[in-house]
């Protein structure tokens, strides 16, 4: 594909997501409340470390829910994806992300480790001994997915921390089910910082590239994940990433993405890039109006998509 091409995308991209306009922030939590709604950020990594921004591409914002996938690729790489899918499933829900009631009609089991309970469950998971030392391993993964040190924000967590009283109580609820595989305090509390560090919009589109690459860094070039790892965190990603609207963005866009209630998308095209936005305003569903519109956009005019028809290579004879 030219460079041409994608700096083309990505120009029409902001514009387009530019010209939408509704949704609100996140309001739930007050940081979020407070960040500038006419932000826009557009960012395109490719799998050999080009980057191609526009807008507000750089500007720090609370990488929330996105971190779920992040989380996941470490667990997995402890446990591996037979004990991830077991422990943790690999099952739409169907409901809300904070859902209680997903929880009761499945007998307290997860069936998504990208939505809240299941990604609580995944952070009981995370190799420690304590929270401090579950935490470092978290803040040491998603820094070696972006290729950068990846800090956490002091403000951010305060406001997550004295907020964050359901998923207190989902926490409880799975160590009730036995489905918390440790301290449900520990769980919670790193799970609510994990929530809370600060990224850009390339550093989300980094961290995709990287699961595009086969789990290396396009930057560093380190391996990060195991390659065999890469296609089961991709599927969960298709499955859940866009919690209610999953399917929807399947069907409109054909590929596997997560999204955060801190405005930030993120989509991956495996083997060749990611694309990544960032714009605060989120729909009914908790997905960022104005990142889905950039995201899809580059993806239409780049006609990438996993479920397009591809041209038929025949069998050998």
């Amino acid at each position: 594909m030219k460079r041409s091409e994608i700096e083309a995308a990505v120009t029409t991209g902001l514009a387009a997501a530019q010209a939408v306009s509704g949704g609100k922030n996140a309001d739930y939590i007050p940081f979020l409340a407070s960040v500038p709604s006419d932000l826009v950020g557009l960012a395109v990594v490719t799998t050999d470390g080009t980057t191609f921004k526009a807008g507000d591409a750089d500007y720090p914002f609370a990488i929330e829910s996105i971190s779920k996938v992040f989380t996941l690729a470490l667990v997995m790489e402890a446990i591996g994806a037979a004990a991830v899918r077991e422990k943790l499933g690999a099952d739409p829900t169907g409901l809300p992300f904070n859902s209680v009631v997903a929880l009761e009609l499945h007998q307290g089991k997860p069936l998504s480790p990208l939505v809240n309970a299941g990604a609580i469950a995944t952070a009981s998971l995370v190799p420690g001994t304590d929270a401090e030392s579950g935490w470092a391993a978290i803040l040491h993964t998603q820094s070696r997915f972006a290729g950068r040190p990846i800090t956490l924000s002091a403000e951010v967590n305060a406001s997550e921390q004295a907020t964050n009283f359901h998923n207190r109580a989902i926490g409880w609820l799975l160590y009730s089910a036995g489905t918390c595989y440790g301290d449900p305090v520990r769980a919670v509390d790193i799970y609510t910082r994990q929530c809370s560090t600060l990224v850009s919009a390339v550093d989300l589109a980094t961290m995709g590239a990287t699961l595009a690459a086969g789990g290396i860094n396009p930057r560093t070039r380190e391996r990060v994940i195991a390659a065999d790892h890469v296609p089961p965190i991709l599927a969960e990603m298709m499955m859940e990433g866009f919690y209610t609207a999953s399917g929807d963005w399947a069907y409109t866009v054909g590929l596997p993405g997560k999204s955060g209630v801190g405005g930030g998308i993120l989509a991956v095209v495996p083997g060749e890039m990611a694309i990544a936005a960032f714009a605060p305003p989120l729909d009914a569903a908790g997905n960022s109006v104005r990142g889905q519109v950039a995201v899809a956009h580059v993806a239409h005019a780049l006609g990438r998509n996993l479920f397009a028809p591809r041209a038929a290579t025949a069998l050998p004879a």
